[in-house]
This record gives C-alpha cells, sequence and structure tokens, in this order.
C-alpha cells in the first residue's frame, strides 16, 4: 500500500480532471436502473398517457437523438471554448479550472444515462410496453433539456475572464492555508531555516521519468524518518521539474535501508497542480495578466482583474506564517524538512513581471501603486521591506517610461480600478 501511494495520488488526479469518467459511471448506472424499472413495472397498473408501442417508439427515438445530439454539441463546443480560453487566457487553466467541472461533467453524464437508458427501452419494447420506463425516459429527457439550457449559460458565466481568475484566487488561498497552516503572531520566533548539518548521511536520487513534483507523503517520510531515528530533507520545491539521477531526498543523522520507500512518497506529473503548490495560483494570474498586457491582446483591464486576485492572495500569505517547514512526529522531534516559498518570492512573483509588462500603461501602474500602498498599510512591519522595493522599482520605471510629467504624475496615483477613482488604495476598502 505505501509504495503505491504515487501512482494512486496520480490515479485520482487523473479522475478528477477527466470528462469520460461520469460519463462511464452514467452508463453503469443506467444498467441498475433499466433492471429496477424491469421489475417494478408488472406491479404498476397505470398507462402512461396510454400510449400504444408506434407512439412510445415515435417518442424514445427523439428522446435518443436529442440526448446523442446534446452529447455531441456539449463536447464540440466545450472543445472549443476551452482552447479558445487556453489561448486567450493563459494554457493552465484547462486542467486546473475547466476540466474537473463538475457541472459539465454531471450534465455530459445525465445526457449519457438518458441516452443508453432511452436505447435499453426501446430494446425492450417487443416484451410489450413498459410504462414505467417511458415515464422515466420522458423525465429524463425533459431533465436533459433544462440541463442543457443551464450549462450554456453556465459555460457563458464561467469562461469570462473574472470568473476564471475568482476560481484560482479562491483555490489559491485554500492552497495557502493548507500549507502555511499557522498566522503569524507575536509569539512565534523569527522565522528562521533549521540549520542542518553541511553534509547529509545519504542521498537519494530520483529513479524512473522525469517530471514536476506534485505532491509529496508527508505522513509517510515522518513514518520513514522515524523507523530510521533521522531527519529527511526534500531538496525541490513541490512544482519543481526534477530530472533522473537528481537528488531527491538528503538523509541526516542516519540512513534509510529501502530508497524505493522515500521515492515513492512523492507523485510527478507532466502539469503543476495547486494541491500542495501555494505559487501556482499566483503563477496561473500573473500569465493571465501578462498575455492581456502583450501587444497582442491589448487588454489592461483583464491584467487588473488579475491584479485584484494577486492582492488578495498576498493578503493572505502576508498574514501567514511562511516558513512551516519542519514536520515533527508525535514526540515533538523534527522528522521532515520540506522547502517552501517565502514572502519575497511570492512578492516578487505577483508584481515584477506585470511591472516589466505594464508599468507603461498607467492603468497597470495605478493598480499596482494601489495594491502596493494597501498592503504596507494593512500588513505588519515585517512585511514592507520587500513591499517597498517594488513600489521603488515602480517609480522608477514610470520615470523611465513616460516622456511628459503630466502623465508621470497620473500614474503615480493609487486606484484600485486602474483609470477610476482616485485615492481608493485606503485601509477600509482592503478589508471589504
Amino acid at each position: 500500500m505505501r509504495a503505491n501511494w504515487s501512482n494512486w495520488y496520480r490515479l485520482v488526479s487523473y479522475c478528477r480532471s477527466s470528462l469520460w469518467i461520469v460519463p462511464f459511471f452514467a452508463i453503469l448506472c443506467e444498467q441498475v436502473l433499466i433492471r429496477i424499472t424491469d421489475r417494478l413495472n408488472p406491479m404498476i397498473t397505470w398507462r402512461f398517457y396510454d400510449m400504444d408501442v408506434n407512439s412510445a417508439m415515435a417518442v424514445l427515438n427523439a428522446i435518443v437523438t436529442l440526448t446523442l445530439s446534446l452529447i455531441v454539441f456539449t463536447f464540440g463546443s466545450m472543445l472549443v471554448a476551452i482552447q479558445v480560453a487556453g489561448g486567450q487566457l493563459t494554457p493552465r487553466i484547462i486542467a486546473t479550472t475547466l476540466l474537473p467541472n463538475n457541472v459539465v461533467r454531471f450534465s455530459v453524464g445525465l445526457f449519457t444515462f438518458t441516452m443508453v437508458y432511452g436505447i435499453g427501452t426501446i430494446g425492450r419494447i417487443g416484451q410489450g410496453l413498459n410504462h414505467l420506463a417511458m415515464a422515466v425516459t420522458v423525465v429524463l429527457g425533459l431533465l436533459c433539456i433544462v440541463s442543457f439550457l443551464y450549462l450554456i449559460d453556465y459555460a457563458a458565466r464561467l469562461l469570462r475572464p473574472v470568473s476564471i481568475m475568482t476560481h484560482v484566487g479562491e483555490s489559491g488561498l485554500k492552497v495557502i492555508e493548507s500549507v502555511y497552516t499557522r498566522k503569524r503572531a507575536k509569539s512565534l520566533p523569527p522565522e528562521n531555516r533549521l540549520q542542518l548539518p553541511d553534509r547529509p548521511h545519504q542521498l537519494v536520487y530520483h529513479r524512473g521519468s522525469s517530471g514536476i513534483v506534485l505532491a509529496v507523503n508527508f505522513d509517510q517520510l515522518v513514518a520513514a524518518a522515524q523507523r530510521a531515528d533521522c531527519i529527511i530533507e526534500l531538496v525541490p520545491h513541490v512544482g519543481d521539474f526534477i530530472a533522473v539521477d537528481e537528488p531527491l531526498f538528503q538523509v541526516y543523522g542516519g540512513e534509510i535501508a529501502d530508497e524505493d520507500d522515500l521515492r515513492a512518497t512523492i507523485a510527478l506529473g507532466s502539469e503543476r497542480t495547486m494541491e500542495q503548490d501555494p505559487m501556482f495560483a499566483f503563477r496561473i494570474l500573473v500569465d493571465i495578466a501578462i498575455r492581456a498586457l502583450s501587444p497582442a491582446i491589448n487588454d489592461p483591464t483583464t491584467a487588473v482583474l488579475g491584479i485584484d486576485q494577486l492582492h488578495r492572495l498576498l493578503r493572505k500569505v502576508g498574514r501567514r506564517h511562511t516558513q512551516d517547514e519542519h514536520i515533527k512526529d508525535a514526540s515533538g522531534v523534527v522528522r521532515v524538512v520540506w522547502r517552501t516559498p517565502n514572502w519575497e518570492d511570492f512578492v516578487r512573483l505577483a508584481i515584477a513581471e506585470i511591472r516589466l509588462c505594464g508599468a507603461g500603461n498607467p492603468q497597470i501602474a495605478r493598480r499596482l501603486r494601489a495594491m502596493i500602498e494597501n498592503l504596507i498599510q494593512t500588513l505588519p512591519e515585517r512585511r514592507h521591506e520587500a513591499l517597498r522595493l517594488e513600489l521603488d522599482l515602480l517609480d522608477r520605471s514610470i520615470d523611465r517610461l513616460y516622456a511628459l510629467p503630466e502623465d508621470a504624475a497620473m500614474a503615480r496615483v493609487a486606484d484600485t480600478q486602474g483609470l477610476g477613482a482616485s485615492g481608493t488604495g485606503t485601509v477600509e476598502n482592503a478589508r471589504t
């Protein structure tokens, strides 16, 4: 069981992001329901709209044709929409936001269930008209029509940039809370890293296929460290790409007899996920913002919407203890060390690229200033140095990019809307 954790994790992740899983199980459920209706029909004395066999066949064929058309239209439209959204925003949203969407998957599951149920009812009509199955098929057909209309409205709302970025922001907040479990308080010690020996007693290298570190089974790592009475350090960050024969673990104070036992605690994949990667939400939002700022798209308002979500995430990170890197066993002994991004890493990622791509646009310069000044007002003093550095870099970029002093003065006004009401970057607005 222990050695199969990484494979199990990848299987679960695949199922969560696959469109075909729910329709497949819908077919299995249909096989159960249609047999139940076969058993119950002899107990039913009423007739469904006094239909004869020919009328029933016409209705059933119409419902099967309808559901098949809905399946084809839904999959075709979603594939086109996914490609368009991925091209205009960022391809990273396909696996993280669009494919795992349960509304789309369960709608297609309902269409598939109804189509197969209708085909099964047609196949049994030679044994006599099953009025209960007819009633169920008609009700399912009506539900499919309602579901399809809802799906069209839902997809139109889902594919808007603001909806995508809000979803990414909400997911990012959850990951930050799960990775940085403690709020930063005055009683906590300074954020110093654990001092380990200069040289490890054992190096465990990666074997198998290269990939990105998606997740780590820390419970299993702690148990392995306890058995060997040692400290295990995870060398790559979650989200890092690791190639074959690169160091994966460093072991201090002892040796691990079964290195494969350690390797099995790491789940690798081809694309980053958000589950244990607090920076991935930042990466997605920054990618959307800088793509919107490219000359080919030139949509600074979308970039401002991205900064809105980055603002939320930075405030959340700034209020957490950002170096919960030491995992202890039940007796309080440090057993596992894993490196997490610090405050400065988040600030640079959230601001630097957007500033380099968009400081020449007053809408972006004003929104960035509003965010930075707002965070300086609302976060503890220890978070201010990195923010002040970015504010200084923003001012120097404005001096370099704006030839007219009036334009430079306008770009230096803090504005949470970009080009809206001036002076809106206040503490009160930050807390809403």
